[in-house]
């Protein structure tokens, strides 16, 4: 199973519509993830088309109804527990034990992969035996002005869970960050 993971699009502030390269790197996941900060349904929507589309809601979204946004989601894809959340203590400055408390005040129970968003900072950070993934924004990227920025995708086959970021760029994709460090960089020719 292939998710896309995307958090923080700021939309329509930042843009009117989604990079196209965005749009052409989710046509083929199972669904997507969006670790919240919309600011409207309508990037929801365009999602929506590509794949069954779930959203924590982040701090820019209050007021949006829609039964796709919940605060947290715990789901199962392929015998993997997922949980989304917005804010999450940062894993690269906080110990496991602040963060899985975090969780605890949060979850029923703590998953085996957590996809969050609110710092624009991509990254995979394992936390004890928690996987850990910020997909950045593909919109603001590390808070900064409007440009090309950064997505995930997490494939999930029985046991094996591997996430990958990647870099927007003007010809698709180019790989930064996984789980196994063997990757080659992925144009959109090669998301299969």
């Amino acid at each position: 199973m292939r998710i896309g993971l995307i958090a923080d699009t700021h939309m329509p502030g930042s843009l009117q519509e989604l990079w196209p390269q965005a749009m052409t790197a989710f046509e083929n996941v199972d669904c997507i993830l969006h670790a919240g900060d919309l600011h409207s349904i309508d990037i929801v929507d365009q999602l929506s088309m590509l794949a069954p589309t779930y959203v924590s809601r982040g701090n820019g979204d209050s007021g949006l109804v829609d039964d796709r946004i919940r605060d947290v989601w715990l789901l199962e894809f392929a015998g993997v527990t997922i949980g989304m959340i917005h804010r999450l203590p940062s894993p690269a400055r906080k110990s496991s034990d602040e963060i899985i408390d975090y969780l605890n005040q949060h979850f029923d129970r703590i998953p085996q992969v957590l996809i969050y968003g609110h710092t624009h900072l991509e990254g995979v950070h394992q936390v004890a035996d928690l996987l850990v993934i910020n997909p950045g924004s593909p919109t603001l990227p590390r808070n900064q002005s409007l440009r090309l920025g950064t997505i995930g995708i997490l494939d999930v086959d029985g046991d094996t869970v591997d996430a990958s970021i990647f870099q927007l760029t003007e010809d698709g994709l180019e790989f930064q960050q996984s789980t196994s460090n063997n990757k080659q960089p992925m144009s959109l020719d090669n998301i299969s």
